[in-house]
């Protein structure tokens, strides 16, 4: 016979999973779980990323003559503002685009064309892609192998480009260009191109360009690249050995130099050469601060590209980053640059007369803002 605390145990009993159906069955039904856009991108093997990069530049003259892309002073500006989209899978069919707008975009053209061109859009890269094991080849416009340097400034520690930058290397090149991993430390690339910076052209001459990565561990990397071809509006050969070695000394110090020879031969009488090297000290000061020092010297000897019985220009650049989250920073920048002789526009460019000098200085503030995947 049961006792009344028992027979009362036996209801709750009975009763309890009825009243738990109800309850659950009255609580509203969770929300579907809606995958991010970076997780759908991923997914269908996608990356997408983009970024914009303003600066105010200031300077004692014109520095056309000396560094690409910061050819003004005094002045506002959108220096870039970039999209890239690309579906490269390890194996198969890929293709990538990246496009930009902005001032730099109009320096770009202009080298691209041979014309003072205003455009301030430009197709920095796209091509095609073909991917099996070991090889991957690509077709179309594409960024160079050389330099330390890069026209997409996220890409930069510095908010000035390098004098090897402007007056040593290429910036693009259109062609096919075969990627070789021989292993997990050393890379053989070899490449055909209409030229120097030449989307395209009737000019039959084209040129060739070779290189090698090699990165035994994690502290260091070499690479060195050269190339070799006629150059349209010199009707001569062109080459260039351009060599980049990077140390990671410490998780915060990292150490990069770059040095180039270029020589240009031209159909009658002797050739012109001329050489720098660029040397990039980088430490990160903590999580959110970090300064970048570069120091290089172009010497062009031969006078080809600042006239006159030869040339050695010098520089130096410092430029604190302040970088309070991950996706901006915020670049302050000194440079000095020295002349071994009067060459520098110190008053309007266009003037009549304008006022020369052997030395121009510099500052610049940088916003860059990246996002994507």
């Amino acid at each position: 016979m049961k006792t009344p605390a028992i027979r009362s145990l036996c209801v709750v009993a009975a009763v309890l999973p009825g009243v738990l159906c109800a309850a659950e069955s009255a609580a509203p039904a969770a929300a579907p779980v809606v995958p991010s856009l970076v997780n759908t991108l991923n997914a269908w093997g996608l990356t997408v990323n983009g970024y914009v990069a303003s600066s105010y530049y200031a300077s004692n003259g014109y520095p056309s003559n000396i560094h690409q892309f910061d050819i003004q002073h005094n002045t506002f500006q959108l220096d870039q503002a970039g999209l890239l989209v690309a579906y490269q899978p390890k194996s198969g069919f890929g293709a990538l685009v990246d496009v930009f707008a902005g001032e730099d975009a109009r320096i770009l053209n202009e080298a691209e064309s041979g014309a003072n061109d205003q455009s301030v859009f430009d197709v920095r890269q796209a091509f095609l892609q073909y991917a099996a094991g070991p090889l991957t080849i690509i077709g179309g416009k594409y960024v160079t192998l050389a330099g330390a340097e890069y026209i997409n400034p996220t890409q930069n520690t510095n908010f000035s480009r390098s004098l090897l930058f402007t007056w040593c290397e290429p910036l693009t090149h259109t062609g096919v260009r075969a990627t070789w991993a021989l292993s997990d430390s050393l890379t053989v690339i070899g490449g055909i191109n209409n030229g120097w910076n030449v989307v395209s052209t009737s000019y039959g001459s084209k040129t060739g360009e070779v290189g090698f990565a090699w990165t035994p561990n994690k502290a260091f990397s070499f690479t060195t690249q050269a190339y070799l071809g006629k150059m349209q509006q010199y009707d001569g050969e062109r080459v260039l050995i351009d060599v980049v070695a990077t140390y990671n000394a410490t998780s915060a110090l990292t150490l990069v130099l770059n040095v180039d020879w270029d020589q240009q031969q031209f159909p009658t009488g002797p050739s012109a050469s001329w050489n720098g090297a660029a040397l990039y000290v980088n430490y990160a000061l903590s999580d959110a601060w970090r300064v970048s020092v570069r120091a290089e010297y172009l010497d062009d000897k031969d006078g080809f590209n600042f006239g006159g019985g030869g040339q050695t220009v010098k520089e130096g650049t410092v430029t604190l980053g302040y970088a309070p989250v991950k996706s901006f920073e915020l670049r302050l920048e000194g440079r000095y640059d020295k002349a071994q002789q009067a060459f520098l526009y110190h008053s309007d460019p266009s003037f009549p007369s304008p006022e020369l000098s052997d030395n121009l200085s510099q500052i610049a503030l940088q916003g860059v803002y990246k996002f994507g995947t």
